[in-house]
């Protein structure tokens, strides 16, 4: 990462956006909290919806509106695709390698095209349809044994399972975990734990100097974190080798793929460092944001009883008899069920601040002249909060998507929960594909109770931050099985 304090100030071709005067050397550190996404909202507020913030050594403009998002990830696109790369990431050097924290060029591009045209195309996320569909018959037949006990489900857990596991079988064509095992919880604690390095603050970030030491020991820990998940991976790779060599048949998922390329480069592109950090790209992203959507979707019905009875009479009248299983197909006809996870969406992105763009040259925005190198970070949480796009925009209002093509896919740059622009999500498809299944399928098999007596208003539906914005007490709930058409 490059940092100078001369572009700390503004340039003789112009001037950064304004913003708050820092202190001595920390700069506006200090400001930033334990809610960064809310601080930054909230000194939008006063500098404006493009702002200059010194954090240490680290110049950072910030952008909170639509518009700035627009210039920023449409209009000057490839001028801002550079990341700013994070400390807790270059573990093994996983950041030369990574889909997400790459920075664009001939490899990056490669990766890119390899999701595009093998893991994610419409096509493919078709054909995988029963797959799917088994993964989500797993949850529920686990659901159905809680149920029975009258016990209550960790509803992020279950999530994380469930995705994990139609990850691994698109990777390798095998579960990850026993959904019933021990060993789900420790992944799955592996997993966030990781995650919670890289979303931390690290005062190595802003102070590159400190970066050999390591003051929180941040880097200490994700290393030994990584790797472990690293010795995981490299058991299935070796798998997947050695039965290529005994002349076993081709599965084609995407493991496969990533071996066919790296025999075809004799390795100098996809070595086993090239396999795995896309490979813990998409465990780390694909499991994590998925269940934390999920989780935030059932804890936003659960806390407004109203929404989950119009989300479930819509199934009823859509799906033929509680017993029936949701399909895909079935999706389509349930508009108000689209609107609550885009409603979802809206209220908690999964990276409330998306991943850091770097400017990889000088550029010009909305007047302000933006130096090459500089950090720039879009609030996507406070561009879904807007009040000047949304009518109470802190509510849970799913109403406000029904009849409406405002969608997330990266065009409409007032909703942008996966981000826009060359930088979007790769894995946009296959998580709302995803998350639509496993919430429609939980909603129509279960009727759904807090636990203890607890009573809706009185749910805590605080957040906490991190890369993904998770929810800060857990939610679990207590599902009801359907006996006659009303709950047994």
């Amino acid at each position: 990462m490059y940092f100078c304090w001369e572009k700390l100030v503004p340039n003789k071709s112009g001037r950064l956006p304004p913003g708050p005067t820092g202190l001595p050397i920390v700069g506006s550190l200090h400001k930033l909290g334990a809610k960064p996404n809310e601080a930054l909202t909230a000194l939008a507020r006063t500098h404006g919806p493009i702002m200059t913030l010194r954090l240490g050594f680290l110049t950072t403009v910030v952008v909170s509106s639509s518009d700035m998002a627009r210039e920023v990830l449409q209009k000057n696109d490839q001028a801002f695709a550079g990341r700013v790369i994070l400390d807790a990431v270059t573990v093994d050097s996983h950041h030369n390698f990574s889909i997400a924290w790459g920075q664009v060029g001939p490899y990056w591009r490669t990766l890119r095209r390899l999701c595009n045209t093998q893991l994610f195309t419409t096509q493919r996320l078709d054909a995988l349809q029963a797959l799917r569909h088994r993964k989500v018959h797993e949850l529920l037949e686990l659901v159905d044994q809680y149920s029975d006990a009258r016990k209550a489900v960790h509803m992020g857990r279950m999530a994380f399972v469930t995705s994990l596991n139609l990850l691994s079988n698109m990777i390798f064509s095998s579960d990850m975990v026993d959904p019933q095992s021990e060993s789900v919880g420790e992944l799955k604690e592996l997993i966030w734990s990781i995650m919670e390095g890289v979303g931390t603050p690290n005062i190595a970030d802003y102070f590159p100097f400190l970066r050999p030491l390591d003051p929180q020991g941040i880097k200490r820990k994700n290393i030994v974190q990584v790797r472990r998940l690293h010795q995981l991976l490299n058991e299935k790779i070796d798998e997947r080798v050695g039965a290529r060599e005994r002349g076993q048949p081709i599965y084609g998922d995407f493991i496969d793929v990533l071996l066919d390329y790296s025999d075809q480069e004799s390795g100098s592109k996809f070595s086993r460092a090239g396999i795995l950090a896309p490979l813990v790209d998409m465990y780390l992203a694909g499991s994590d944001t998925t269940a934390t959507t999920l989780e935030w979707a059932m804890a936003e019905l659960l806390h407004n009883p109203e929404k989950m009875a119009a989300a479930k009479q819509e199934l009823k009248e859509n799906i033929a008899g509680s017993m029936h299983t949701v399909q895909e197909s079935d999706l389509g006809r349930l508009p108000y069920l689209q609107a609550v996870v885009k409603e979802t969406l809206r209220l908690h992105p999964p990276v409330p601040l998306l991943l850091p763009h770097r400017a990889d040259v000088t550029v010009k925005v909305s007047g302000y002249v933006i130096p090459e190198h500089t950090q720039v970070l879009v609030n996507a949480w406070a561009i879904g909060r807007d009040v000047q796009v949304w009518e109470n925009p802190t509510a849970f209002i799913p109403e406000r998507f029904v009849g409406s093509n405002i969608d997330f896919k990266g065009r409409d740059f007032q909703y942008i929960p996966f981000g826009a622009g060359r930088r979007i999500c790769p894995g946009l498809p296959l998580g709302v594909r995803m998350v639509h299944i496993m919430l429609a399928s939980l909603l129509h098999s279960f009727y759904w109770e807090l636990p203890d007596g607890l009573k809706p208003e009185e749910m805590d539906i605080k957040d906490k931050f991190g890369v993904t914005l998770q929810k800060a007490v857990p939610l679990v709930a207590v599902p009801v099985k359907y006996l006659g058409g009303v709950a047994a």
